[in-house]
C-alpha cells in the first residue's frame, strides 16, 4: 500500500492532475471533493500526508485543519491554495499546516515538497520495511536485495511495499490489485501478472525466488511457497 496521501480539493481539474500524478509515482491516493467529505476521510484512515485546499464547499480548509489538529491529528498537511498573501501564509502555518504552496504551481515542485514531508514523517515513525534480504526505505524509495540496489518502476515498488507489509501470507490477485492499483479487479487484465513477473526477475537477479505463485489462490512473498 505504501505511503497514503489524502487530497482534499474541490477543483476537479487540479484534483485529477494531482491524483493521477501521485499515483504514477507509486503513492496510494484518495480524493475528497469538499470540506465535510474531507473531514470524514481524515477520521476514517491513517494518512502519511494531506494536501488541502483553503477554499472548499461547506467546511473551509483552515477550519478543517484547525479541527484536525485539535483532535490530535498528526499527519503533515500541505496547503494548496490561490491565497498568496503573506498574511494568509502565516495564518495557514499558524493554523497547523506544515507547508504552503500557492496556485498555480509547478508539479515538480509539488512532488519535491511531497517527498520532503513524507521523508520527515517516515523518519519520525520508521522508514524501513524488510523481509529476508530485501529492504525498502519508504522515505528515499531506495529498494535493495542482498545489499544491491533494485531499479524498480513506481508500480513495482508499490507491489514490493505491499508484499513486504504482508510477508508469508497468501495474497489473492484481487486484494493485491485493488490495493496497489486502487481500482476494482475485473479478473481479466494481465497487468498484475506482468508487473509481478518483472519484479520477480529483478529480485531473482540477486537471490532465490521470493514471490511464489499459488495456483487458484494468488501469491505468497517469502522464502518458501508454503
Amino acid at each position: 500500500m505504501g505511503i497514503r496521501i489524502l487530497v482534499i480539493e474541490d477543483d476537479e481539474e487540479i484534483a485529477d492532475f494531482v491524483v493521477r500524478g501521485l499515483r504514477e509515482e507509486g503513492y496510494t491516493v484518495e480524493h475528497a471533493r469538499d470540506g465535510e467529505t474531507g473531514w470524514h476521510a481524515l477520521g476514517a484512515g491513517e494518512w502519511d500526508l494531506v494536501l488541502l485546499d483553503w477554499w472548499l464547499p461547506g467546511l473551509d480548509g483552515l477550519t478543517l485543519l484547525r479541527r484536525y489538529r485539535q483532535g490530535q491529528g498528526e499527519a503533515p498537511v500541505l496547503f494548496l491554495t490561490a491565497r498568496d498573501a503573506v498574511s494568509d501564509r502565516v495564518r495557514g502555518l499558524d493554523g497547523g499546516a506544515d507547508d504552503y504552496l500557492c496556485k498555480p504551481f509547478d508539479y515538480e515542485e509539488l512532488l519535491a515538497r511531497v517527498r520532503a514531508l513524507t521523508r520527515r514523517r517516515e523518519r519520525a515513525g520508521g522508514t524501513m520495511l524488510a523481509h529476508a534480504d530485501v529492504r525498502i526505505d519508504l522515505a528515499t524509495h531506495r529498494a535493495e536485495r542482498a545489499g544491491r540496489r533494485l531499479d524498480l518502476t513506481a508500480k513495482e515498488q508499490a507491489l514490493l511495499v505491499f508484499f513486504l507489509r504482508h510477508p508469508d501470507q497468501v495474497l489473492s490477485r484481487t486484494r493485491i490489485y485493488e490495493h496497489v492499483w486502487d481500482e476494482r479487479y475485473d479478473g481479466l487484465s494481465n497487468t498484475l501478472e506482468f508487473h509481478v513477473m518483472e519484479l520477480r526477475k529483478k529480485l531473482e537477479a540477486h537471490g532465490p525466488r521470493l514471490i511464489h505463485t499459488l495456483r487458484g489462490r494468488g501469491y505468497r512473498f517469502g522464502e518458501r511457497a508454503e
